[in-house]
């Protein structure tokens, strides 16, 4: 588990806490004085500490290497220990005791057996403490000596407790981009699926048909070409997409921009599509190829939605300050418990129609300063409506 540290964020918490409990040169001073009286009972504090691992699977089970690896880690604990009664209590010491708690998550030993492990220890070194002290000691002074180590053992607590929490935010950061990553390439596979069937298509034709017109012929290199370049427009878009923090909002033509998002050459024969976009309808203010992608999901889910044929009705209208774009289908419909988690990544199925590629266009959507409404009705079709802002005048 890689470990990205800023060791001075890291010493500034350290600090902090140290203020918050009290922590003062004064506890530095009794913990280092009493030093010698509990140094020579390391050892037997370490072979307690071990042996009471060996006793419960939830510390045996990180136990992988042995007793040689057991002994390393004595030896690791020890050093531990005398570090702890000693200091100096600097930048390099909390770093050090950090990465042993982040190490701990490393190897898979829950937080609650490492906070039992400490107090264990800390009782321990309390017991020794007590047995060691002069008999003609001052008594204030020894609970004293005692209260400040315990609070020490509690830093080293707070530094577990950091490190944990460290590592859990590291591990969801890394599961969030991995997430992202398939998201994008669900995304690529899904808005290339479209054309590349299309061009399978004509690849096929053109190898097996023998006596083919060459206008024939023509035709189907010409699709080719066009979906080659609705593929690169797509990928063109998508990386865009992923690399920059806004889109690059300019004025569209929403007649243009859904016209371009329409396969015609691969259009459905039993789908009318009808265009209801009135004359002198402002334009939009949006990004044109991250719309295309929008607007090409909109049009083909509502396809796939009507697989016994129907009718695709995309209109626009102008409304104060924005331009409500609307894709209407006549098909399957959508049950009213699945419409709120239709935008989430993978929820779709091909009878539905609604796939990756609507999670996808609410992010661009986001990203475009719009949105996405929704209507829909069990067995009569569903509205999906853009809201964009209008080009002002």
């Amino acid at each position: 588990m890689a470990l990205d540290l800023r060791v001075d964020e890291l010493f500034e918490r350290y600090q902090e806490i140290q203020r918050y409990v009290g922590w003062t040169q004064a506890d530095v001073e009794r913990v280092r004085a009493a030093a010698p009286l509990v140094e020579s009972s390391f050892i037997e504090l370490i072979d307690d500490f071990y042996r009471e691992i060996a006793e419960h699977e939830g510390t045996r089970k990180v136990i992988t290497g042995g007793d040689a690896q057991v002994e390393r880690l004595k030896g690791t604990l020890r050093a531990w220990l005398r570090e702890l009664v000693t200091g100096p209590y600097d930048m390099a010491f909390v770093e050090r005791r950090f990465r042993v708690g982040y190490r701990h998550v490393d190897i898979g030993l829950k937080q609650i057996y490492v906070e039992a492990a400490v107090s264990r220890l800390r009782n321990g070194l309390l017991r020794v403490l007590q047995q060691n002290w002069p008999s003609d000691g001052d008594v204030d002074e020894l609970a004293a000596t005692m209260r400040s180590l315990t609070t020490l053992l509690d830093l080293d607590l707070a530094i577990i407790q950091d490190a944990y929490e460290t590592a859990s935010n590291d591990r969801l950061m890394r599961s969030e981009r991995l997430a992202a990553i398939g998201r994008v390439a669900g995304g690529v596979a899904h808005e290339l699926r479209n054309p590349l069937n299309v061009m399978r298509t004509s690849v096929y034709f053109l190898r097996n048909s023998k006596n083919a017109a060459p206008e024939k012929i023509a035709e189907h290199l010409q699709r080719i070409e066009r979906q080659v370049g609705v593929s690169d427009s797509v990928i063109s878009a998508l990386s865009e997409f992923a690399k920059l923090p806004s889109a690059n909002l300019q004025p569209i033509s929403i007649l243009d921009c859904l016209k371009s998002s329409a396969p015609l050459d691969a259009w459905p024969d039993n789908v009318e599509l009808i265009f209801q976009i009135p004359n002198g309808l402002p334009k939009a203010l949006a990004d044109e190829k991250q719309m295309a992608i929008v607007f090409s999901n909109l049009i083909r889910n509502g396809c796939e939605s009507m697989s016994r044929g129907g009718r695709l009705t995309l209109s626009a209208r102008h409304v104060r300050d924005h331009i409500e774009v609307t894709v209407t289908d006549t098909g399957c419909g959508i049950a009213a418990e699945d419409l709120p988690r239709i935008r989430e990544p993978f929820r779709s199925t091909k009878a539905r129609g609604i796939g990756l590629g609507l999670a996808l266009s609410y992010a661009i959507l986001e990203k475009n300063c719009g949105r996405l409404n929704v209507a829909s009705e069990v067995g009569h079709g569903s509205t999906f409506t853009v809201v964009l802002m209008a080009e002002k005048p």
